[in-house]
């Protein structure tokens, strides 16, 4: 008899059942699309932001170490906790914030792990999030799942910055949260004090929540400094701010990111993260709590060795036919190449990769409606050997 069922369950006339889907208009990311791409023609991947060099070696020894010396179980949920005081110890150091590393701060699986359970603490059924585009793509897509309501705002070039004005006017009593991501991705723009000044103004006697995506914390450019939303007693008391030492420490592969937030809204954001992922490999976390605690000056001298590739690459392109606004942050450029041609950038990209053997990120895809975005740019990623660099632009230079 058993054999009957199975037989009819695996038979010609089984039929799967379909998901109805709640992204249903969400493909694959532009950043794999690109990757696999660039993997398929050869190409030189200045597309997906990652490093194409490793990680400090003494965090690899000290990773290896523990990975070789019993710590393979499930750590706290909450992170361990000399990492979570080694990242209380930098946050006090840099951005005068005394956070408590038991209530305040969640180390996560990535800074991806980290916006979605930021994301979904606060947001309800009908509730509207602000994102400023060009925006990252995860936020949208999270807020939908929540039942919420992306309100996008358009940055206004060429520097990408903020219009005050349109966020004041689309700001009502449905507003929960405001997403904000500096430096940013992928215009490479940075938030000003007069910015932050602005932002305290607007939610000041509100009930609207903050994200601060800081991920590229570090690499902040031309003697700027970064204004986190740790700096600010009346802005952190609404946020969740969020990190990555895949970003800081160029191993994005590992995935392990973290949140600092006041007791309230940690103590939510730990009600999903324990079913999101439960908490982040061991090994990897007394790696890194032992690396940043020895080695300070890794991510204090962040800034300088990144500006150097940037520089590095706009001087190569110097000659090209792009129009370079340096990156103000991050390790992205964009490069405007409207005096090339007037393709869409996203079929611009494509074909690069397939004949010049060179891989980009369109910007229009960050944006809610394409047809929006008004500048004929590429983001190139910089975070690459200068050997790299070089070849990268010497292809660039011949268009």
């Amino acid at each position: 008899m058993s054999s009957t069922l199975v037989n009819a369950a695996v038979g010609p006339s089984a039929v799967a059942p379909s998901p109805v889907s709640k992204l249903p208009d969400v493909g694959t990311t532009i950043f794999t699309t690109m990757s696999a791409l660039a993997q398929t023609h050869g190409a030189i991947n200045l597309s997906q932001g990652f490093p194409d060099f490793d990680g400090p070696p003494e965090l690899l020894e000290r990773v290896n170490y523990y990975l070789t010396h019993g710590f393979n179980q499930y750590p706290p949920m909450m992170g361990v906790a000399p990492l979570r005081q080694a990242i209380a110890q930098k946050v006090e150091d840099l951005y005068a914030l005394k956070c408590d590393p038991d209530s305040e701060i969640t180390v996560t699986a990535g800074a991806t792990e980290a916006l979605f359970c930021a994301i979904a603490s606060v947001v309800h059924a009908g509730d509207e999030v602000i994102v400023f585009d060009p925006a990252y793509d995860s936020y949208d897509p999270v807020i939908r799942l929540q039942g919420g309501v992306a309100v996008h705002i358009p940055l206004t070039g060429p520097a990408f910055g903020v219009d005050w004005q349109r966020v004041k006017d689309a700001i009502n009593e449905r507003t929960r949260l405001i997403i904000i991501n500096t430096p940013h991705n992928p215009t490479g723009s940075v938030w000003s004090e007069d910015d932050i000044h602005q932002l305290r103004e607007l939610v000041s006697d509100t009930n609207i929540y903050l994200i601060g995506d800081e991920v590229y914390e570090h690499m902040v450019f031309d003697q700027q400094g970064h204004t986190s939303l740790c700096r600010y007693d009346d802005l952190y008391a609404r946020s969740f701010v969020i990190s990555s030492f895949g970003k800081t420490y160029h191993v994005t592969g590992w995935k392990v990111g973290y949140c600092v937030a006041p007791e309230q809204l940690t103590t939510e954001f730990r009600r999903l993260h324990q079913y999101v992922t439960f908490t982040v490999n061991t090994p990897v976390q007394h790696g890194l709590a032992d690396f940043l605690q020895a080695r300070p000056e890794h991510h204090l001298q962040l800034p300088d060795f990144y500006q150097a590739k940037r520089d590095l690459f706009c001087e190569l392109l110097a000659p090209s036919q792009f129009k370079i606004r340096p990156a103000a942050g991050t390790y992205f450029q964009l490069l405007d190449y409207s005096q090339i041609t007037d393709e869409p950038d996203h079929v611009l990209a494509e074909r690069w990769t397939k004949e010049l053997g060179i891989a980009s990120i369109p910007i229009s895809v960050f944006y809610q409606d394409a047809e929006h975005c008004a500048h004929k740019a590429l983001r190139f990623c910089f975070a690459k050997d200068d050997a790299t660099l070089r070849q990268a632009a010497e292809i660039l230079c011949k268009l």
